[in-house]
């Protein structure tokens, strides 16, 4: 399977590793070089000389908003070459200029090394334990191994998962956006607002109102999702005609190239992308609950000027100091959480026990024992549980269960 809907369509191979101090440790040694990678022969290729490889190299942690990448070489050699009497053993050298990323790593961490569809590998590195280790282990369907060896996976060859919401959500921070086919609305969508981004509760009462199949009341949780991926098609597909249009314009500022202008409006389509998910999610998450009849108030203020996204059962209630606290709720709603989930903790003081809706998949075991820990329960779609540990899973809270619980308080 090759297609785009699959994995194979971005990946031929991939493979993951714990790294010794030895290869990202400069207090231990200076080799500047990956060791147990030999079997990513299979994608790579035996060559008989040393053979320099375009390579990208990653960052990802927990901390970070985007990951930090560098966009390098790397040399591919057989380490064992004057030693005939023993077997080639591959390894990967990565230049003085990667430092800057691989040196981020510390021994007990995690390295990925990826080929991609287009020939070039990206050697992505982790910290142990992390939510980024534990989405890159469940987007390529790998394991560690204690042998400090890498274990490996030929997408090319089973084709890999399908690409649902969270896979599109873990190839987005890697930099890859999933090609997504042209919706039957998009022509309806240009016809109604035109080659131009509609106010953003517009959009998405557009997307919902286009998607097919779906039904809110019986399936809350396949409902947000299919609203949220409809849209981002949608959205994605208007995104390239409105881009296109403006760089047929050009950038010229008389005779000379507006490289600020060009940079501005790079920046800006960015920047867009990334308000705008965040505005279509809390836009169907409010269409959920006038399905369901709860009462709620969305941006609500409460101490301090803090503003809770959505407040059950409203403002006037938790104002009133008779009301009961056990029946008052409160829900956060972030597509991503990162660090900012802790930002939750601050809102509706009255609350102890509060909920966070998101859609990132795989956060680790360290951040989900800490949100318990501050009495934050996370709430996902039922499609994302999939990609959490298992005792993990026994935790979280899907969208109906926590549609039931508000409607019954």
């Amino acid at each position: 399977m090759a297609g785009k809907g699959y994995l194979s369509g971005y990946f031929v191979g991939a493979g993951a590793k714990v790294l010794r101090g030895t290869e990202v440790d400069p207090a231990v040694s200076r080799g500047h070089e990956f060791q147990g990678v030999d079997v990513f022969r299979a994608f790579v290729g035996t060559p008989a000389e040393r053979e320099r490889i375009p390579v990208t190299y990653i960052w990802m942690d927990d901390e970070q908003e985007a990951p930090l990448r560098l966009e390098l070489t790397g040399t591919w050699y057989n380490s064992r070459k004057a030693q005939l009497h023993r077997a080639p053993e591959y390894r990967l050298y990565y230049p003085a200029a990667a430092e800057s990323v691989v040196h981020r790593a510390q021994a007990g961490d995690t390295l990925f090394l990826c080929m991609t569809s287009e020939r070039k590998v990206l050697a992505i590195l982790c910290p142990s334990g992390s939510s980024a280790e534990q989405k890159l282990l469940w987007l390529f369907g790998l394991q560690l191994t204690d042998d400090y060896a890498l274990s490996q996976r030929d997408i090319g060859e089973d084709g890999g998962r399908g690409i649902d919401l969270a896979a599109k959500f873990i190839l987005d921070e890697l930099g890859i956006e999933a090609e997504e086919p042209e919706p039957d609305a998009l022509d309806q969508l240009v016809g109604r607002f035109g080659a131009a981004f509609p106010g953003t509760a517009a959009f998405s009462a557009f997307a919902r109102k286009s998607v097919k199949g779906v039904d809110p009341l019986a399936d809350p949780d396949a409902a947000l999702v299919a609203w949220m991926e409809h849209e981002e098609a949608l959205f994605r597909h208007l995104e390239r005609i409105i881009v296109a249009e403006r760089l047929k314009e050009g950038f010229l500022d008389g005779e000379q190239a507006d490289v600020d202008g060009f940079l501005s409006f790079s920046l800006s389509v960015q920047n867009r992308r990334k308000s705008r998910a965040g505005y279509a999610f809390a836009h169907h998450v409010e269409a959920l609950l006038t399905k369901w009849n709860v009462r709620y108030k969305r941006e609500a203020t409460t101490e301090k000027r803090n503003a809770a996204d959505f407040l059950f059962p409203g403002e006037a209630e938790y104002a009133d100091p008779t009301f009961p606290t056990d029946k008052l709720r409160m829900l956060a709603v972030k597509t991503t959480c990162k660090d900012r989930w802790r930002q939750v903790l601050a809102e509706a003081e009255r609350i102890t026990a509060k909920h966070l809706l998101t859609l990132e998949p795989s956060i680790s075991r360290a951040q989900t024992g800490e949100m318990q820990a501050q009495a934050l329960q996370l709430v996902l779609p039922q499609s994302i549980h999939a990609t959490y540990h298992t005792d993990q899973q026994n935790w979280l809270m899907s969208v109906r269960g926590f549609l039931d619980l508000v409607r019954a308080a």
